[in-house]
């Protein structure tokens, strides 16, 4: 199965961190990164993608794949 997750946050160090914390466990970037401004900071987005064994279902905890 394909897994997808967007991943949200200020552009700061730790978002940077989530990022590279997926990339390391297998997870793909998928598409460029977006950027708006909420009227106070920069909030940044990257979608990542990962293949997976088995088959989904919506108890899948993306935050441990």
């Amino acid at each position: 199965m394909k897994l997808y997750a967007f991943l949200t946050g200020p552009d700061d160090t730790a978002f940077c961190k989530r990022v590279t914390e997926k990339l390391n466990n297998g997870w793909e970037l998928y598409g460029n990164p977006t950027m708006t401004f909420d009227g106070t900071r920069v909030i940044a987005g990257q979608a990542v993608t990962k293949e997976a064994a088995g088959e989904f279902h919506q108890e899948i905890d993306l935050k441990k794949m």
